[in-house]
This record gives C-alpha cells, structure tokens and sequence, in this order.
C-alpha cells in the first residue's frame, strides 16, 4: 500500500491538464506520437525518468509533447467486456486532454508526414514541429473496407453484424449475442497481425457460455472461422484452447479468410489459401476485422519493408543510426510480439531508459525487451486463461514463476482481474506511466 500511495503522489505532482499556453509552440524536446496505451504511458515515464536526474535534464513545461487529433482516450481491452455485457462503453473513454497533465503540450492534430533527417514532423494543418527526440506510438490501422460490405453491414442496426474492435459497435455485439434465442454464431478471425490476437475468440467464449446457461445451448450453434492455422499463437495454450473447442462442441474452420459479408442473405464468405471462396450462413456475426500499419507510417522513411516503425526487437531504438533519436513502441512498432497493452507495459520501460541513456552518454544501455506480452484470454464468464509468453512464442508466465500455478488452466481468480483489476490499473496507473509490465508498480532497476 505504502508503494501504491508513493506512485499516486507521484502522478498527483503533475496535476490536472489547464489550457496550454505554448499554443504556438514549434519546438520540443520529446515528441511523442499518438496519445493511446504506449503514448500516454511511455510520455509520463520519460518525464518521471529524467525528472529524477534533475538539473538541466529534468523536462521544463512544454518539453513533451503527445500529437492526437483524437477527442477521446480509449480503454479497449474493455470492449471485450462490453461486447459481454459485463460493462458499459461509456465507462471505456475519457477525454484525451483530462489525461494530458500541466507539464505536457497536446498538440491536438495527427502527424501527416515524418521527416526524420531534419527531425520534424509535418501535423494536419500543414504545421511543422521540432523535436529532438521522436517516440511513434501511433497504434495500428484497422481495415474495415477490406471485407466487402462490412461497413454497411456494422451501421445496420438489424444486420446480426458487429465488432468489438470499435467503440460505437461494441455494444452492438451484446445485443446481438444477448437477443439470439436460435442458429448460428459466427465468429471470424483474420490471418495476419491484428492487436490482441485473443480477443476474436474470447468474445467466442462469452457468447458460448451465455448460451448455456440461458439453457440456449442445444438452439444455438457457436463457430469460429479463422484466418490462422492453429487457435493460438504459442503452442502451449493453443492445444488446450483447441481442445476446450472441441469439448464445448464448437466448430473450427482454419486458414479461412473473411472476405465478403452479406446480411440481407445472412451469409458470410470466407477465402481459402487455394484462392477459392465459401459461403456460410449466420444469424450473428462478431467480425475481427484486418489490421495493418498506418499510411503515415508506412509512406515513411521510418517504416521497415512491411510498413512498421523499424526498430531493434531489444532496445526499441530505431535501426538505422542516422535515426538514433527516434524510438518505438506498441501497436505500429516492428517488434515481432503480440500487439496488446500488456506488451507495452514492457516496452515502456526499457524504451525510457535506453532513451535517457542516449540523451546522456550517445547510445542504448544495457535495457533489453524480452518480447514480453500477455493475452488474458477469457473462457467464461467466470474463468480465464492468463497467457504470458515472449519472444520465440516461450511462456512467461507470472503467477507460475511465484506461486507454481500453471496458466493454462482457466481460473476464477484471473476472471476477476481481467474485470475488476486490470480496469481500475489501466486508468490509475497505466495511462500515468505508473505500471512496469510484470512488475507492475515497482520499476525495473538498470
């Protein structure tokens, strides 16, 4: 509790976010790039971290700057929950300036080009702003015009179509699961890097048990039709997550790409790796749709070959060396790890210090990122297997490194984490740069 209290003061310090009075500014020492998850966290670490060293390195008001055109903050790992019914969207938001505190400039305008070799970015508007240090946080594009007729499919209110990928139809998946009393349930999945790579079926997993015990279960048919060879990412949950699949009688269509929706015919078509086409018919359907980089990012100088930001997978510095003051994390990063908030927990940290180790002696120390990542994968309504893992898809897992427990068996107690636990730190600590990955609040020492 005393270390709790010491983190609270600590963001407390910083106060509420007034009306700026560097409106006008076009220079700043720290950039960073989206005000989400990594951006948020990663920009009151750095002023934490080289507030402690005092002097002249301590940030003065306006030395970070976070660029978002965003009204709204997000917390999406709870769209999940909603899409169960187990919260209200509403509490999933906040205002993006009530998280930007006094110390911090909001530039409130998305990033249209990067130019690193002058070291500035061009915003919007047309604006260009300075930096001498860089920090891309700017997530992951999500493709909703890559599945045929999905856009209209989701605005639809009758379609049986939803995603709890979005905050406007989240929502729409409870009523939809929550309103079927017959049929089928298809829920989809594409191959290919989407951020929490879990979540497509843990919604699968709440509709399932909901099913049953509103005795729906013998009316209603669950399957899961995805883009991906196996139901998992690392072997070891996989093969119980296939086989609590098989056990709770649920379909499973593999390498099978979402491509076509059409609700007034209620079906669905998916594309095999042969190139051929299937049709399947729904009463609902839960849509993960693709996910890729960003435009902006990947038009850039920046990006590697794919269209992330391309940095080292151990110290999230850039590669290329005529970079060396631009650093990455989170979903638009080329960090071959799961993209969830958990990994950017992680990232956070050793981020922060390699970047004060640069701005003080020229280059990286010795802060390496394992590839840590956790994927909270919800089974029920009151069980969840809490996958941790790293690079190389190895197991990671917290609880078993202490106590002996092995993850990969659902619990209740990981259930009412996931719901009542991870929520209250993602807005306490998390978006105030107070949480360290699987240390949480207690910080890594270099």
């Amino acid at each position: 509790m005393l270390a709790l209290r010491h983190a609270a003061s600590r963001s407390a310090r910083l106060g509420a976010r007034t009306e700026s009075t560097l409106a006008h500014k076009d220079s700043v020492k720290f950039l960073v790039v989206g005000g989400g998850s990594a951006g948020l966290n990663v920009a009151h670490q750095v002023y934490y971290r080289f507030g402690r060293a005092g002097g002249d390195l301590a940030p003065k008001p306006g030395d970070i700057a976070i660029a978002d055109a965003a009204t709204y903050h997000y917390y999406q790992p709870g769209w999940t929950l909603v899409g169960g019914g187990l919260m209200q969207k509403a509490n999933t938001r906040k205002s993006l300036a009530s998280l930007i505190p006094k110390p911090f400039h909001l530039f409130q305008e998305n990033v249209a080009s990067f130019d690193p070799a002058n070291n500035a970015v061009t915003l919007d508007s047309g604006r260009k702003v300075q930096y001498e240090y860089l920090i891309v946080a700017a997530g992951i594009k999500i493709n909703w015009s890559a599945v045929q007729g999905l856009e209209d499919a989701l605005a639809d209110p009758n379609s049986g179509v939803s995603s709890i990928y979005s905050y406007e139809y989240a929502d729409k998946t409870w009523r939809d699961i929550d309103s079927m009393r017959n049929g089928t349930a298809v829920f989809t999945q594409p191959a290919g890097v989407i951020k929490c790579a879990g979540a497509p079926q843990k919604i699968m997993w709440l509709a399932w048990d909901h099913f049953r015990r509103t005795k729906r279960a013998e009316q209603t048919q669950v399957e899961f039709w995805t883009g991906m060879p196996t139901m998992f990412s690392v072997p070891k949950y996989s093969e119980a997550l296939n086989e609590l699949r098989q056990q709770r009688g649920i379909r499973g269509e593999f390498t099978h790409n979402l491509v076509a929706v059409d609700p007034s015919k209620r079906k669905a078509t998916f594309k095999k790796p042969d190139g051929d086409t299937v049709d399947t018919e729904f009463t609902i359907l839960h849509v993960a749709p693709p996910m890729g980089p960003l435009d902006v990012i990947k038009s850039s100088p920046l990006a590697d070959a794919a269209g992330w930001v391309d940095v080292d997978q151990g110290t999230l510095r850039h590669k290329k060396s005529e970079y060396g003051n631009v650093f990455a994390l989170g979903d638009c990063s080329s960090l071959p790890t799961s993209k969830t908030a958990a990994a950017i927990t992680a990232q956070t940290p050793v981020l922060v210090e390699n970047l004060f180790k640069v701005a003080t002696t020229g280059d990286v120390g010795t802060a390496v990122y394992d590839g840590y990542t956790s994927c909270p994968l919800l089974t029920g309504y009151d069980s969840l297997m809490l996958a941790e893992f790293k690079y190389g898809l190895e197991p990671k897992e917290t609880f078993k490194s202490m106590l002996g427990i092995d993850q990969v068996v659902p619990r209740k107690a990981f259930f009412n984490m996931k719901k009542h636990l991870f929520p209250w730190a993602y807005w306490k600590l998390m978006t105030k740069g107070l949480w360290h990955g699987p240390r949480g609040i207690f910080p890594q020492k270099y």
